[in-house]
């Protein structure tokens, strides 16, 4: 079994980057000859950026570290690398951003949200944008000459993309906060929220980018390897749905507004295919209302369905799905990286 690279060890090799990335994104700033902004995004990029998991970029290093033949891992090509992992970070924190101010969340990453950091409100879409704009900028100054340059453009576009479908579809769903019609919260239309919304930029873009810059053409491997993808970011959303409500707030860094947003989770899904009638009533009533004792009856219907049991039981039963599909894989290699990757999946607390 090929052996992933050591974490603690690629974390810090990430973090001595981001001060080269900062400055590549504030000289550019810096020759519009406007200080003033300068200084903002120079802020902005270091209260939100660098302070994740950064998952989805260690998971892109990782794979293309083991899928780059030794002899093309020169120091040239990984610092390469480690500007596009930081630009998968910004891309996802943009994500977040947004995704904050939408659902009106309080906190990301154990701080309060940029949108309510010094009451900036509305004005925080500027950022969100402006961090788009900058992975723009940092690709084509990085990778313009190289031969998979387009190929590596539109996979970061085509992922923006479809982030922006889910997201879409995850608002019209809440039917923004009118009355919710619980007939439509099925397993389908949650299933293609998750499919653009969450598996595009978790496990999509990190493997693809990987092979991409690896060198590897062949279309077999990408279609081997993006239907398991697709799994895989399904069974992270239906995770991320569970641990908003049942998971420690403290160590998720986030606070759940679920319920109250009127969310098409995983959990309200099931629990509309498994409700009596009663429930059923407590839950027209009450899911998708601010109030906190709405909240609690939504909370008890969950408990009194047994939906940690039955999560717990779904992510058994799905994890031994999708590593059997990853058994199937041609490439030893990519196998190793995708058991790797469901395997620091399953279990997960935050």
């Amino acid at each position: 079994m090929t052996q992933t690279v050591n974490k603690e060890e690629m974390i810090q090799e990430m973090m001595a980057k981001w001060p080269h990335v900062v400055r590549d994104i504030t000289k550019m700033v810096e020759d519009l000859n406007i200080p003033d902004v300068t200084k903002w995004v120079e802020k902005m990029l270091h209260y939100n950026v660098p302070k994740g998991k950064k998952s989805r970029a260690l998971a892109f290093i990782n794979a293309y570290k083991l899928l780059m033949p030794n002899d093309k891992l020169t120091q040239d090509n990984i610092n390469s690398a480690w500007i596009f992992a930081w630009c998968i970070e910004m891309m996802q924190i943009s994500l977040l951003m947004f995704d904050d101010m939408m659902d009106r969340s309080l906190f990301r990453r154990g701080q309060l949200c940029w949108y309510r950091h010094n009451v900036l409100g509305l004005a925080a879409v500027k950022d969100c944008t402006f961090l788009l704009s900058a992975t723009d900028y940092l690709i084509r100054k990085y990778f313009k000459e190289k031969e998979y340059y387009i190929d590596l453009l539109e996979l970061f576009h085509n992922i923006i993309f479809h982030s922006a479908m889910g997201q879409s579809l995850d608002l019209l769903t809440t039917n923004f906060n009118n009355k919710l019609n619980l007939n439509t919260f099925t397993i389908d239309r949650y299933n293609s929220m998750a499919a653009n919304k969450t598996a595009p930029i978790t496990y999509i873009l990190p493997i693809n980018a990987a092979l991409r810059l690896a060198g590897i053409k062949d279309q077999k491997i990408f279609s081997e390897v993006n239907p398991i993808l697709l799994e895989m970011g399904l069974f992270f959303q239906v995770q991320d749905d569970y641990l908003a409500c049942f998971g420690n707030s403290e160590i998720c860094g986030k606070d759940n507004t679920d319920i109250q947003e009127g969310k098409c989770s995983w959990l309200i899904v099931v629990a509309l295919q498994r409700a009596t009638p009663e429930q059923r009533r407590i839950l027209e009533e009450c899911y998708g209302v601010s109030d906190p004792e709405k909240i609690k009856r939504v909370m008890q219907v969950f408990i009194d369905l047994d939906l940690p049991n039955v999560y717990s039981m779904y992510e058994k039963e799905t994890y031994n799905l999708i590593s059997a599909k990853i058994r199937q894989i041609s490439c030893n290699i990519l196998q190793s990286i995708l058991q790797n990757s469901l395997d620091k999946t399953y279990g997960r607390i935050a």
